[in-house]
């Protein structure tokens, strides 16, 4: 794993999977809000979401720090310390697409009865 950021977890030169949820895609599902592994790029979707694909990638992979892949958010969560966390640039793009709706995905109509 390259560390180019100089943080531990955190390889900067590495893009986003995608624009969506990788696992909700898949699926078929639907997401809240993106999340994109600040490792290896992985997008999945947040703990409000009904799958929460980025904590269980994290829980899978051990790769413990995400950064909001909301438009206008760059914050950084790490999942093993359950704190905010300062992270660098990460390479581009730095969200999803402004104009693609949240929730994402194959939403259901009565979607806020699902979050958690």
């Amino acid at each position: 794993m390259t560390e180019s950021s100089g943080t531990p977890g955190i390889d900067s030169t590495v893009p986003p999977s995608g624009t969506g949820c990788v696992e909700c895609l898949e699926i078929g599902g639907w997401w809240f809000h993106l999340r994109r592994c600040a490792q290896c790029g992985h997008i999945g979707c947040c703990d409000s979401s009904p799958a929460q694909h980025a904590s269980a990638h994290a829980s899978t992979t051990g790769h413990q720090i995400v950064r909001s892949f909301e438009p206008g958010e760059d914050w950084f969560w790490h999942y093993g310390e359950s704190q905010y966390y300062d992270g660098p640039a990460l390479a581009p793009p730095d969200s999803h697409p402004v104009d693609q709706p949240a929730p994402g995905g194959n939403v259901p109509p009565d979607w806020q009865n699902h979050l958690n």
